[in-house]
């Protein structure tokens, strides 16, 4: 996780993140306050679980207001690779520091053999924005992709490539201003945890997609757990199943998301684990993600 220091609304993805608002009574510093706030809160919450969190802190030069969402330009993986993404926004491709990496192999004992680097795509135009873009099933290798502007094919089929994964892409659309426009992160709209999905299926308006989803996820032995567009509006597709030091599963997800949700659908998510939830207001309104986003989850090796 990047501890920020200079968070704000991003001009340069509010243009496809209808997620994104300004608040207009706050000062930089206000917002700035309020995100750092939110961000030691969580953190706090995560650890008193028992759930290791490695907090990198942010720099003030270059100028990275979206630094807060990591997962968006780089993953970890069991076989101690990494990879780096391409970024939409040209002021996010500035979050790419090579330092991050080295923190976390020398302070942390981590083994990392190799950069997989899919940036070259930014020549071409096309983007692929890490585990935001990707939601991958680890365990039964399915990379599920809603394809959009940030979410382009070819590089997700690059990264399934690379990585022995199967692809599974379709549309996820939603409802802006009366038109259909595509979700910009797949993680927007569904979860996939170790034996249930989250899932605003309502976004795939391609029933043959809808129908190709539901078959990879039931086949792959998850149980699937539906949200409505509204409740994805509070950012319950954007959860993460995450370990403590013991081993012991829990759902992470921002107090908007819990109280978006239904009692019915909470005894269901608890059944399969605790929920652990975080205010997080502030984040999610400038900066048009949510606690899924805040979360680059490490698998790497010790060395």
């Amino acid at each position: 996780m990047i501890k920020p220091v200079s968070f704000r609304m991003n001009e340069q993805t509010a243009v496809n993140n209808y997620y994104q608002k300004a608040l207009e009574s706050l000062t930089p510093e206000n917002v700035q306050e309020r995100a750092l706030v939110e961000f030691n809160r969580f953190v706090n919450k995560l650890e008193d679980k028992g759930i290791n969190v490695i907090v990198i802190e942010d720099t003030l030069d270059p100028d990275t207001p979206d630094s807060i969402f990591p997962n968006n330009w780089i993953s970890f993986h069991e076989d101690a690779r990494v990879a780096y993404y391409p970024m939409f926004a040209v002021n996010r491709r500035a979050e790419r520091r090579e330092d991050v990496v080295e923190i976390i192999r020398n302070n942390y004992g981590l083994s990392v053999k190799e950069i997989v680097d899919f940036t070259e795509f930014e020549s071409h135009d096309k983007f692929l924005e890490g585990t935001g873009s990707l939601v991958l099933d680890r365990e039964n290798k399915i990379c599920y992709a809603a394809i959009s502007v940030r979410t382009d094919k070819a590089a997700a089929a690059q990264f399934c490539e690379q990585f022995e994964y199967t692809l599974c892409s379709f549309s996820a659309l939603q409802s802006v201003e009366d038109e259909r426009k595509p979700i910009y992160h797949t993680n927007v709209m569904m979860c996939v945890a170790d034996k249930y999905a989250v899932i605003c299926l309502d976004t795939l308006d391609n029933l043959d997609e809808r129908m190709d989803v539901i078959s990879a996820l039931e086949d792959s032995g998850k149980e699937i757990i539906e949200i409505s567009e509204e409740q994805k509006e509070h950012f319950a597709g954007n959860m993460l199943q995450v370990m403590n030091e013991d081993g012991k599963p829990y759902l992470v997800m921002s107090t908007s998301a819990h109280q978006s949700l239904e009692e019915e659908q909470i005894t269901k998510l608890e059944s399969f684990n605790p929920i652990i939830h975080s205010e997080i207001d502030t984040i999610e309104l400038c900066g048009g993600g949510s606690a899924r986003c805040m979360m680059a989850e490490v698998f790497l090796p010790k060395i």
